[in-house]
């Protein structure tokens, strides 16, 4: 059984910069694709981020819109951790960030695609 743990979270003022991480166990890490996702209240989950696996040692990167340049995702294998790099915070960025993760994934973007998740970790922004 696959677990997630999230870590990082916390209160920064815009302009600022926080790195969240998402340590997994069981499971083979390498091979699953994985996700940042995020919920402010109020509003339904939304897609953040997520490194799609190749099948061999490449991983492609995906990002939502709103946060493609400013937000870096990637991971470390040996680690069996996922990181997201947020830069250039803004108070619409305050929301729980959700790692998730899947063996098989049609849309990468699509939450009920991805089969475990952490418990979350808060990020709030202050303007």
């Amino acid at each position: 059984q696959v677990q997630l743990v999230e870590s990082g979270g916390g209160l920064v003022q815009a302009g600022g910069s926080l790195r969240l991480s998402c340590e997994a166990s069981g499971g083979t890490f390498r091979s699953y694709h994985m996700g940042w996702f995020r919920q402010a209240p109020g509003k339904e989950r939304e897609f953040v981020a997520a490194l799609k696996w190749s099948g061999d040692s490449t991983y492609y990167a995906y990002y939502a819109d709103s946060v493609k340049g400013r937000f870096t995702i990637s991971r470390d294998n040996a680690k069996n951790t996922l990181y997201l790099q947020m830069n250039s915070l803004k108070p619409e960025d305050t929301a729980v960030y959700y790692c998730a993760s899947t063996a098989d994934v049609v849309n990468i973007r699509t939450s009920r695609e991805y089969r475990h998740w952490g418990q979350g970790t808060q990020v709030t922004v202050s303007s």
